[in-house]
């Protein structure tokens, strides 16, 4: 297995020495890590750091360094104890990099979890605030504003051409009616002649000039 790392010593010191039943590796892992050969054996060892940490060729590199170093007694414990496997694990600098990354990131939502924490009592006095503001001005605006609305539709209505018609058409048929009445109490002599002819001309005249008006506006294109 270690004929790579050029030891004699290591090359003897292979997966098959240690009892799989005293390997916190499972079974199947350990079995499948007996090699054929020396360099089967070597990628077999491998295969488990690969899979788990997934490094670069780089950094795979560095571990196997490590590895190089160590003796065969090591290897095997490495191999049969998991607190040791975990130690040498902790002491790699990828993994202390990934490790400190986690413990920032664990401070930074604690931390953004105690500002939301402290800003609760004010969320709840602004959605009570809310709450009061919804069911009573809003009510009374919504209310005033419907008003509004009315009276501005009926404003645009009595404002439009049709309308304007309507309500110049109704006062010359007032007027007209106010000059026949008047017309008629002279011939019942309830008028004097010189008061019916001041009154009337003036009647006539209202009449006329809001008739005029009225086919104007009827012959216009806006009409």
């Amino acid at each position: 297995m270690f004929k790579f790392w050029g030891s004699q010593e290591q090359e003897q010191a292979r997966p098959q020495d240690v009892n799989p039943a005293q390997s916190w590796y499972p079974p199947s892992l350990v079995t499948s890590a007996t090699p054929s050969s020396s360099t089967s054996s070597s990628h077999s060892l491998q295969r488990p750091i690969e899979r788990t940490l997934s490094p670069s060729p780089a950094e795979a590199a560095a571990i196997i360094t490590l590895l190089k170093d160590k003796s065969a007694d090591d290897l095997r414990k490495l191999l049969s104890d998991k607190d040791a496997y975990h130690q040498f694990l902790l002491s790699l600098d990828q993994v202390k990099i990934q490790n400190n990354i986690r413990d920032e990131l664990c401070k930074e939502t604690l931390q953004l979890a105690r500002e939301n924490l402290e800003k609760e009592p004010r969320i709840m006095e602004l959605r009570n605030q809310c709450r009061i503001i919804r069911t009573t001005e809003l009510a009374a605006a919504q209310e005033k504003l419907n008003e509004l609305e009315k009276q501005k539709e009926e404003l645009l209505r009595s404002c439009s051409p049709a309308s304007l018609l309507q309500s110049l058409q109704e006062a010359m048929n007032k007027t007209e009616e106010e000059s026949e009445a008047f017309h008629r109490q002279f011939l019942r002599k309830e008028i004097d002649p010189g008061a019916f002819v001041q009154n009337y001309k003036k009647l006539r005249a209202t009449y006329h000039k809001r008739a005029l008006i009225h086919l104007a506006a009827k012959a216009s294109p806006t009409g």
